[in-house]
């Protein structure tokens, strides 16, 4: 048998392929990257105005669910800032309020200089609110069935701040009462005495008591209601000498900040010293009493402290 001489197969490989050096980078090569989404192109702007933030809580509550809670959050009863036309809506018979005064507008008879003139903050302050010509609103109302002379201060208006105009409309409020057997109901928003009309803010404190001595010696009532703040002349004044000194929770009171008086006295203060809630402990506030309740509790305390008293 002839043999055959096998020939090997060759292998066949792929040709290997020379390394490649990559490009050196150059300064001017981008890579695209995927855009970040701010908050604002996700979801559709909030509209001002709608919701505000519970400083207590730090809930976010809807602004009209406030008003219609007489600004006191839902949540936790923190009680809001409240302008003063607004408390007495909350407070007297529909159409029942007769105001007094109300064209009674502040001078400056010192003619104060500083930062800003006198003249120039009490116009700032009245464009800010066009309802108000001074820090207090006064008049003739009914609460349920008690007709009062009521006096409501504003502390959005120079922090609610006493002058000559404040201390005059109360003054007269208060012989308006006398003279007619009523009642004074007074809610105190302030920061004091003010600093622009020098002495002649500070006379309104004198005044003030002077008529609510003659007020009380014809034994008629007044209530006294302190919100927050109310502070330093206001509350060495009329604010503390009712027959019933009523607070709402946690309401800031004190004479001076705490800072001068540590300052002055030099001790440790105790926490929480100038707020309702320590007062009433301390036996200057009769009662705490929660805005949505003031009213009803006004007519209970009117019922008893008039009871006896022909009307007028």
């Amino acid at each position: 048998m002839p043999s055959r001489a096998l020939k090997k197969k060759s292998v066949v490989t792929d040709p290997v392929e020379p390394a490649v050096t990559p490009p050196p980078k150059s300064p001017e090569t981008t890579f695209l990257t995927k855009p970040k989404l701010s908050p604002k192109s996700r979801k559709r702007d909030m509209p001002e105005g709608l919701w505000i933030r519970c400083p207590e809580c730090e809930e976010l509550i809807y602004d009209k669910e406030l008003d219609d809670n007489l600004k006191v959050c839902p949540k936790c009863g923190h009680h809001f800032p409240i302008a003063s036309r607004e408390r007495i809506h909350s407070l007297v018979e529909t159409c029942s309020f007769e105001e007094m005064d109300a064209q009674m507008e502040a001078v400056d008879v010192l003619q104060f200089t500083g930062a800003a003139s006198y003249e120039s903050k009490l116009a700032a302050n009245r464009k800010k609110s066009p309802l108000l010509k001074d820090a207090v609103v006064t008049g003739i109302g009914r609460i349920g069935h008690h007709r009062v002379a009521l006096g409501v201060m504003d502390f959005s208006f120079l922090g609610g701040s006493m002058g000559s105009v404040v201390g005059e409309k109360l003054t007269r409020l208060i012989e308006i009462g006398t003279d007619r057997g009523l009642p004074v109901v007074i809610i105190s928003a302030s920061g004091g005495a003010r600093m622009y009309e020098g002495m002649f803010s500070l006379m309104q404190m004198a005044k003030t008591c002077g008529a609510l001595a003659y007020h009380a010696k014809h034994k008629l009532p007044y209530i006294s209601v302190l919100t927050d703040p109310t502070y330093a002349g206001v509350i060495a004044s009329f604010a503390t000498i009712g027959d019933l000194i009523l607070a709402e929770p946690k309401a800031g009171i004190g004479f001076a900040g705490a800072r001068v008086i540590k300052d002055t006295t030099q001790a440790e203060l105790p926490e929480g010293f100038q707020t309702a809630e320590f007062l009433q402990k301390h036996g200057l506030i009769d009662a705490i009493v929660s805005r949505k309740e003031m009213k009803d509790r006004l007519v209970y305390y009117l019922d008893f402290l008039t009871a006896g008293r022909r009307p007028h």
